[in-house]
């Protein structure tokens, strides 16, 4: 079994053996960690937003805490109080921070991908995802990024696809 601690270790690595296990196809792009922000791996690497995703690791505020992955598009926000809210069923959510990221899924904030994450963590993917025919998303590490096809984020066993999981920016 895989521990938390083997993640840390090697994040992109557990990630790569994820994806590969799921027989799932992708396109690995290495990064320079300090470029692996989304808006500016985006600019600098030629990537539109609207073909780049971000997975977003959310928490409730009260005890015990639960917490979820959701992946929605660069361009869009996440309806952290409407709708994701309410698919966990609590009273009040916020993102998780990033030392909570970092120990609940081995991956820092810029590499944080839906694949290889802990069994018991909720994946909540927006339509607007499944929609694109492939996204750029997080590689498990700040040196990397993927392009999967939106198949490959349907594939996953957790991964639970919702239509309205984000909104238009303001």
């Amino acid at each position: 079994m895989t521990t938390i601690d083997d993640v840390a270790r090697d994040p992109g690595g557990h990630v790569l053996r994820s994806i590969e296990a799921l027989a799932q196809p992708y396109e690995l792009i290495e990064c320079d960690p300090d470029l692996a922000d989304t808006a500016i791996f985006c600019e600098r690497y030629g990537v539109a937003l609207e073909e780049s995703a971000n997975c977003i690791v959310v928490a409730s505020k009260k005890d015990p805490k639960q917490y979820a992955a959701c992946l929605v598009l660069s361009h869009t926000r996440l309806d952290v109080n409407g709708t994701v809210r309410r698919l966990m069923g609590v009273r009040k959510l916020s993102f998780a921070s990033a030392d909570e990221t970092a120990a609940l899924t081995g991956m820092l904030i810029g590499g944080v991908t839906p694949f290889g994450l802990p069994e018991e963590l909720p994946v909540y993917v927006d339509q607007l995802v499944v929609d694109v025919e492939s996204v750029v998303i997080g590689g498990g590490s700040r040196s990397q990024k993927l392009r999967v096809p939106s198949s490959a984020l349907v594939a996953l066993p957790r991964a639970e696809v919702i239509d309205g999981l984000s909104k238009a920016p303001a």
